[in-house]
């Protein structure tokens, strides 16, 4: 038995108009081509779907069972419609978003916020881009935006600026080194460095200092939380480095201070990759842009 959609919404149609002229206006159709579907329909499944000179007209046994198909599927069918339109005008669509960046999810979230209110039909979700590698995934299409500042020539993928940022030194105000204007490599030698729990070659104190400089701290710290590691600084338990922008959102800063690294100081740049085919999707474009008001917000602290 052959069964198409326009079979289950002339079932429907029927059913509702108790008629066949009236269902046949409803379908947009004519009443002759409609007795025409019925009986191919009902040969077809060898059966009467209707009790004939009812009125108004009833539909069999067989034809409720029909009726009931079709109140189950063309619901589903409706809703994938508007998912497709969706997907072509751009208003919905998938946003799952790793981060290479540890401090970025303090960054991230009211850009998150923000974008929801406006794309509620998108599905977001952040993977910590640490724990796997990101933009591999990204080219698998296993995500779709990944923030990292370490851009990289790939094939169909587009690193967009986000904003560009200072890794700064935090001590507390009563360490030694807070009377310096400025840190070099050599003055973590005898420090507890407290850090992401991330591995070196991801955290900008070693890739852009240490590392290059050949030096070691006296011991390393991991921390998984901004605040926790800021609190462990003003105690004097360690020094720590940081993006500048969450320093800044600190309230509270007398117990530490901020040091550039380097006479010159250290400038970094944040970039969100994006596959090339996405990227002028109208979500893909209002999620960058929320993100560098966002990054604008934090330089302004």
């Amino acid at each position: 038995m052959h069964i198409e959609f326009r079979h289950l919404r002339t079932i429907q149609a029927i059913h509702k108009a108790g008629g066949l002229a009236r269902a046949a206006d409803l379908l947009h159709i004519t009443q002759s081509a409609l007795s025409h579907q019925i009986k191919g329909l009902e040969d077809q499944a060898g059966v009467e779907l209707f009790v004939r000179r009812s009125k108004p007209l009833k539909l069999s046994p067989a034809g409720l069972r029909l009726l009931k198909l079709a109140e189950q599927v063309l619901p589903q069918i409706e809703a994938l419609q508007d998912e497709f339109s969706g997907l072509r005008d751009g208003s919905t669509g998938r946003m799952h978003i790793a981060i290479e960046c540890h401090a970025c999810f303090e960054w991230l979230f009211p850009v998150l916020e923000q974008f929801r209110k406006s794309w509620g039909d998108v599905d977001v979700d952040i993977r910590p881009g640490l724990a796997f590698d990101a933009l591999p995934a990204l080219l698998k299409e296993e995500v779709d935006l990944v923030v990292s500042s370490d851009p990289e020539d790939l094939a169909g993928v587009e690193f967009v600026e986000l904003f560009d940022y200072a890794p700064v030194f935090v001590a507390s105000s009563a360490h030694p080194l807070a009377q310096k204007p400025y840190v070099d490599a050599a003055d973590f030698r005898g420090e507890t460095l407290i850090t992401y729990p991330v591995e070196r070659s991801r955290l900008d104190v070693f890739s852009q200092l240490l590392i290059p400089a050949k030096v070691e701290p006296a011991g390393i710290r991991q921390v998984e939380l901004t605040a926790v590691i800021l609190l462990l600084v003003a105690s004097n338990r360690g020094v720590s480095v940081l993006p500048d922008w969450v320093v800044r959102e600190v309230k509270y800063s007398s117990d530490y201070v901020t040091r550039p690294l380097t006479e010159k100081g250290i400038t970094r740049r944040l970039y969100a990759a994006v596959r090339r085919d996405d990227l002028d999707k109208p979500f893909m474009q209002n999620l960058l842009k929320l993100a560098g008001e966002e990054a604008r917000k934090l330089q302004a602290v």
